[in-house]
């Protein structure tokens, strides 16, 4: 393999076309992007919002198995970046030894950090077309909780082209709705032989707020590996996404630059 390759992990009710910029532009770059889907997600997403049996029905375990069989795919360790859950898996991931590098933006709680408030009163009550095993976001409650910092007009336009349901299972691995939080999400913060991660929080963001994600980054504060912590202010848990995803996506790049890790590995 002679590119350095990334993987993308999408969250919770994003279909994985919600990479597409950060995709062209890390390919661009010079870097091998990929951006698999999840367990059951069909390429389109009007297939994901018609048919969404395969979709609805798994947990953390079942994704971050997922993810770790598509890792150990590769020639080489990639960098994985996660938005949300997908942050919290990416963080799993590095500390398995599967990744060269790990960005985890708005990523989920890890270990014993405190959930935020659940946003039940932002979903719709049986999911998408009934079928309990999902549950969706509406367009109002999208804007409120998830692109909070986004207008009505821009907010509408993500929803439509990116949101799909959530498997209820997953979310309560996760420890919504008072459920019991998945031994998935318990991280070894203290690894000192996982590569460099980097911890990215939008200080607006009401889903995963940005006390959580500096909440985790103290968790790591007993490892010698390196951790850092970026902050972007008036950024939503929508900063991947919204008009203002670029300015993400090239602070990471920066970031990879001054860790050292290149479009192209060194040749031995």
């Amino acid at each position: 393999m002679d590119r350095t390759p990334v993987v993308f992990i999408h969250g919770a009710w994003l279909h994985t076309l919600a990479w597409e910029s950060w995709v062209e532009r890390f390919t661009s770059r010079g870097f091998l992007a990929f951006a698999p889907g999840w367990p059951g997600e069909q390429p389109e997403l009007r297939d994901v919002r018609r048919d969404s049996e395969e979709f609805g029905d798994f947990g953390l375990d079942a994704l971050t198995d997922h993810y770790a069989r598509f890792m150990r795919s590769l020639d080489v360790p990639p960098v994985i970046i996660g938005h949300s859950v997908g942050g919290l898996v990416a963080q799993h991931l590095l500390g398995a030894g599967l990744g060269r590098a790990a960005v985890a933006i708005a990523p989920a709680p890890v270990d014993d950090v405190p959930l935020p408030a659940t946003p039940d009163r932002w979903w719709t009550p049986d999911g998408a077309d009934g079928d309990h095993r999902l549950v969706s976001l509406s367009a109002r409650g999208f804007h409120q909780v998830f692109a909070n910092t986004a207008g009505a007009r821009e907010s509408d336009a993500l929803f439509d082209r990116y949101v799909v349901p959530a498997p209820r299972r997953l979310l309560a691995d996760l420890g919504c709705a008072g459920t019991a939080r998945s031994s998935r999400a318990v991280v070894d913060v203290a690894n000192a032989r996982r590569g460099p991660l980097l911890l990215v929080s939008g200080q607006e963001d009401l889903l995963v707020p940005d006390v959580v994600t500096r909440a985790a980054y103290l968790r790591y504060g007993d490892s010698t590996a390196l951790t850092d912590l970026k902050q972007f202010a008036d950024r939503a848990h929508s900063l991947t996404i919204d008009s203002g995803w670029r300015f993400v996506a090239d602070y990471v790049l920066g970031w990879l630059h001054e860790r050292g890790i290149r479009p192209r590995p060194a040749q031995g």
